[in-house]
């Protein structure tokens, strides 16, 4: 296994690790809108919220040596499912390849945010 690490995404805000790659597959943890330079949340409509956890996925897929053409899978929670046209909107210039995907509305997600990906890409 091979741990990934980047400055150029938000550090582990638990006891995780941003990401793992196994047997040339990479398994990202979820991003959530969080600026890695500032380690704030700072955007705040759904589509600034989603254009930041895109860039955090961008960067982990980058450290793993991987592009979003590789992602396999992708996992989305929603904190309202009344958002799941404007995230996609945004979601889909970044996720060209329309990898496989879950997408959920859940009860609450970390620090009050609307919106969280987690990847599975090859590598």
């Amino acid at each position: 296994m091979k741990y990934l690490s980047t400055d150029k995404a938000p550090a582990a805000i638990g006891p995780y690790s941003q990401g793992i790659i196994v047997n040339g597959i990479a398994y990202l943890s979820g991003q959530i809108p969080i600026n890695p330079s500032s380690g704030q949340v700072e955007a705040k409509t759904i589509e600034e919220q989603t254009d930041r956890v895109c860039r955090n996925v961008g960067a982990l897929l980058e450290a793993a040596g991987t592009s979003f053409d590789h992602v396999i899978k992708t996992t989305c929670f929603l904190a309202e499912i009344a958002d799941f046209a404007a995230f996609n909107a945004v979601y889909e210039k970044y996720f060209t390849s329309k990898p496989a995907r879950s997408c959920v509305a859940v009860k609450d997600l970390p620090k009050g945010v609307l919106c969280e990906v987690e990847a599975i890409a090859e590598v």
